[in-house]
């Protein structure tokens, strides 16, 4: 057996998991929050117990000596030592056009994490902290970088480009990236095997539905396109995310005396399906409130099962035909009501839930379309910890 850690490391959080591989066994998970701040505290859960303790953590190499700490505990702890790791998986949001897959740590990858910084401000930076203390604390144990970027780096020109001058994508790298690829590409291969189907003749449309949301088509294993863009603002409406827009309301807004810091606010903050229904971000407050007969927050459901829809119909179109389609994420493995609205007018199309199914399968992994439909409906649970393990593992085993 061997154990691999896995990290998320974020501008003021820190999370991580153990696995067991190749047996992809969770052994615990821990966080640490509030880094940075006057008073910060770390949870870990494990079948050894929970270990909690509130400290000072002024900065990341304190939260990875904290969660040392609570790894190696006498009582609570997960590991007798860090030497127990064999690897070390980070999960790293940006990777630019530079990797298409994940890989051992080494300064080209650090480099390349630093160059596309300015593609991905908010998260690059943590993750590469991440990566710099996680080195110094298991400076012989090989490190692994997992990039949400990567699987979508098979998208074709005419799926990454937009309608800009050529120079545009040359000097300023401005094209379709995409991101919740670990995710989609988790899901994908994981309904692949629920419908026992081999993955080299089977082409997928996957709905990552969380606060926030992408879909993407992947077509015998591989990602031909995806919802989100240059950055996860593009696409669908999120929870609080604006999701496809016309750039020209930008420039309007803008001659108007909106501020550039309050139109990023709006867009990312205020805006989606927090904006349109005025309720709440919470699917769950939503779905509540349509059901008393607030009009806004029907309209507001209304128009996120119809984009979805849309993206689906156009995905359909160019990847000509569709064996499964997967729901995954916060709402795509718990909503039972927004499944149905989704799926209602995709027969169609060949896609035909089984409300029945739907309802009985409620949040559990499974197949939830008719018998008779010529596309698969699967709800597939997301694990993108334990895709980042399994990367990890097999690369380290490659290695040697």
């Amino acid at each position: 057996m061997s154990k691999i850690l896995v990290i998320n490391c974020g501008s003021s959080s820190l999370k991580y998991e153990v696995y067991a591989m190749p047996e992809r066994l969770s052994l615990g998970k821990g966080v640490v929050e509030r880094i940075g701040l006057a008073e910060g505290c770390i949870s870990q859960k494990s079948e050894r117990n929970v270990f909690e303790k509130n400290a000072v953590i002024p900065d990341h190499r304190a939260a990875m000596n904290l969660m040392k700490e609570a790894l190696t505990n006498a009582e609570t702890g997960i590991v007798d030592s860090l030497k127990e790791f064999s690897g070390v998986g980070h999960r790293v949001v940006h990777g630019g056009e530079e990797y298409s897959s994940s890989v051992i740590i080494h300064q080209q990858v650090i480099r390349a994490i630093e160059k596309n910084i300015e593609l991905a401000p908010l998260h690059n930076p943590a993750n590469l902290v991440g990566i710099q203390e996680a080195q110094k604390l298991l400076p012989e144990t090989p490190q692994v970088a997992v990039f949400d970027t990567a699987f979508h780096q098979t998208l074709p020109p005419a799926a990454y480009l937009y309608g800009l001058p050529r120079e545009y994508y040359d000097t300023y790298r401005i094209r379709r990236y995409g991101f919740h690829g670990t995710s989609h590409r988790y899901v994908s291969a994981e309904a692949v095997k629920l419908c026992k189907r081999d993955i080299s003749n089977t082409n997928v449309i996957s709905c990552h539905l969380g606060n926030g949301a992408s879909i993407t088509a992947i077509e015998r294993g591989k990602s031909v396109d995806t919802s989100m863009g240059f950055t996860p603002l593009e696409g669908l409406i999120m929870g609080t995310r604006s999701g496809d827009l016309d750039p020209a309301i930008i420039l309007y807004l803008l001659e108007r005396g909106i501020s550039r810091d309050e139109l990023n606010n709006v867009l990312n903050k205020q805006g989606g399906m927090l904006g349109l229904s005025g309720v709440s971000s919470d699917m769950r407050d939503i779905e509540a409130a349509a059901m008393t007969g607030n009009p806004n927050a029907q309209e507001a459901l209304d128009v996120y099962a119809y984009r979805i829809r849309k993206y689906i119909g156009a995905y359909a179109a160019n990847i000509v035909k569709v064996d499964i389609l997967v729901f995954t994420g916060g709402i795509g493995e718990n909503q039972v009501f927004l499944r149905e609205k989704i799926c209602h007018r995709l027969e169609n199309l060949g896609i035909v839930i089984d409300n029945e199914k739907n309802r009985q399968n409620g949040k559990s992994m499974g197949i939830i379309s008719a018998d008779y439909s010529p596309t698969a409906i699967c709800i597939v649970p997301t694990n993108e910890e334990l895709q980042i393990a399994i990367d990890t593992f097999d690369l380290v085993k490659q290695a040697g």
